[in-house]
Parts: C-alpha cells; sequence; structure tokens
C-alpha cells in the first residue's frame, strides 16, 4: 500500500492510572492500516503489569493491532527519558510510510479524520514536509474545563513520515530527525484532546507520583495532589470525540473548579500580558516550538 499509514502508542499501568488507551487507540483506528501497541512492564522479565496488557489483547484482536512488551527500566528516568524511550520502541515497528502518533491519555475526534487525510495528501506532494502539527485541547480536572495560557504548549508533531529516522525526543512530547534538528511540519486543523489531567483526584495522585518518579528518580515522593483553580482555565463548550463518551460517564470528576477560589498568583500577571497579546494577535509570546514550521 504506498500511502500505508501505522498508528503507534505506549502505555504502562494504564488500568490503574485511569488511562483512556482503549479509546486513544480506537481514535486513530480509521487513519490506520496496523496499530502497534508498546506495552511497558515493572520487570525484565516482562511478567509484572496491572493487567492493562491483557485487556488491550482482549479489546483489540485482529491481525491489524501489533503488540510487543518492554520493560521500564527505572534507572532511565532524567528529564522523563523512558517515555521517548518506549515511544521509539513502537516506532522502530511501523511498515507504513506516515506514523500516526496517540498517547494514553490522549484522543482524536472524529471530525478531525478528514484533516489529517489531508495533510498526509499535503507530504505526498510536497517531500519537504516530514510531519503534521495538530492543535491541542488540555483538560483540568473535569472534561468540562480546559487550560489555555503560554505555559501549556498549544500544538505539537502527532504525524511523521516514516523512514527517515525521525525519533521521539526527550520525555516524547515532540519528535526530532535522526541528527537530533528540528523537523519541517506543516499545521492542520485537527485537535488532539489530552485527558491526562481530567481524573479524579484520587486517581490524578498516583498518575502524578508515577510521572515524578520518570524525572526525579524511584525513591521521589510528591506531596498530595489537589486540584486548583489556576490561571488559564476556561470553560469547555465543544463537542468531544463519541468514543470518548463512554469513558467520560465513568471516569467523571463532578468537582467545579472554576467556582474555587483563584490561586493567581503575581508571577501569573506575565502569563495574564501573553495571553492577551495572543488573543488579539495569534502570537504566542516565548513559545517553544520543537519543530520548523513550513
Amino acid at each position: 500500500m504506498t500511502n500505508m499509514v501505522s498508528g503507534f502508542t505506549f502505555i504502562k499501568n494504564g488500568l490503574t492510572l485511569g488511562y483512556p488507551i482503549k479509546e486513544s487507540i480506537q481514535s486513530i483506528d480509521p487513519l490506520c492500516d496496523e496499530v502497534v501497541i508498546n506495552v511497558g512492564f515493572d520487570n525484565p522479565e516482562l511478567k509484572d503489569d496491572d493487567g492493562t496488557y491483557e485487556y488491550l489483547r482482549d479489546s483489540f484482536p485482529e491481525d491489524k493491532y501489533i503488540f510487543t512488551k518492554s520493560w521500564w527500566d527505572p534507572e532511565i528516568s532524567a528529564h522523563g527519558l523512558i517515555l521517548s524511550q518506549q515511544t521509539n520502541i513502537a516506532l522502530e515497528k511501523c511498515k507504513g510510510k506516515y506514523c500516526q502518533y496517540i498517547q494514553g491519555d490522549e484522543a482524536l475526534h472524529e471530525d478531525d479524520l478528514i484533516h489529517i487525510e489531508n495533510g498526509i495528501r499535503q507530504m505526498e506532494e510536497n517531500q519537504l514536509i516530514d510531519g503534521l502539527i495538530f492543535n491541542y485541547i488540555h483538560f483540568y480536572g473535569n472534561v468540562d474545563i480546559y487550560k489555555y495560557t503560554r505555559n501549556v504548549y498549544r500544538r505539537e508533531v502527532r504525524l511523521i513520515r516514516n523512514h527517515k529516522g525521525i525519533k521521539s525526543w526527550l520525555d516524547a512530547q515532540g519528535f526530532r530527525s535522526a541528527e537530533d534538528t528540528k523537523i519541517n511540519a506543516r499545521l492542520i486543523p485537527a485537535r488532539v484532546f489530552h485527558y491526562g489531567w481530567a481524573r479524579k483526584e484520587n486517581v490524578m495522585n498516583q498518575k502524578v507520583n508515577a510521572f515524578e518518579k520518570l524525572y526525579h528518580g524511584k525513591g521521589y515522593e510528591n506531596p498530595h495532589f489537589k486540584y486548583e483553580n489556576i490561571w488559564g482555565l476556561k470553560p469547555f463548550q465543544e463537542t468531544h470525540p463519541k468514543i470518548m463518551q463512554e469513558w467520560i460517564e465513568n471516569h467523571r470528576n463532578d468537582v467545579d473548579i472554576l467556582k474555587m477560589t483563584s490561586s493567581f498568583e503575581w508571577k501569573n500577571v506575565g502569563l495574564a500580558i501573553s495571553d492577551a497579546l495572543e488573543s488579539l494577535t495569534g502570537y504566542r509570546m516565548g513559545e517553544y516550538k520543537n519543530y520548523r514550521k513550513i
């Protein structure tokens, strides 16, 4: 198949930490000719996990899905490097000309699939384009509130050209070339719905502690996590991906964060000024871009 598309993802302890991993995979399925799923384990013998591997194997029994197991070495923790390592394990098994990435707490909207397909056509016509940039919606606290401000990334590459040595970079937020340089990418109207911070507080506490260990070492203990009415929160008034409806109902957090006392601090003044400028001009001050937009 000339324009074969491979989907790829990784996950560890997806059931324990409340990830919508099945829904994430289902959201990219219509785009893909195959999907590579890398499931992480706690020991080199690849025997200890929380049931995520069997759950996904039971959910995706078709030949279209390629499963692999990997050990999450606790010594690979600096800067979250284990995340790019695990992403690249899945990417290396992709056969497609193009590769659609999704993380376990992300989902694509069915209305945006046409934009991704059009983006792939643009890549076919222009060999200088090595990736597609998606817009992000970061939910916070619950699925009715999202965070939009300068200190959260608003865009990132989520589809790449394969067989060129492009790889996941650092903590797996984006991608780089084989030479560690930024790749050329085209912005498309597709959105990534990021549910990583939309779980109930007790589940989020487990997730935050698990991720802090990836950055600071296995002995790190984070104080108990609590949601706050932080700067940049806005009500979400659009529709969610249809594939997420059941997960949303099962994991809904009913706390109304916008009614909490605001935790605005003087250090947020710079954010407020930057956000006001962006709302007027579309320009984000000091924005870090892990790609070259073309």
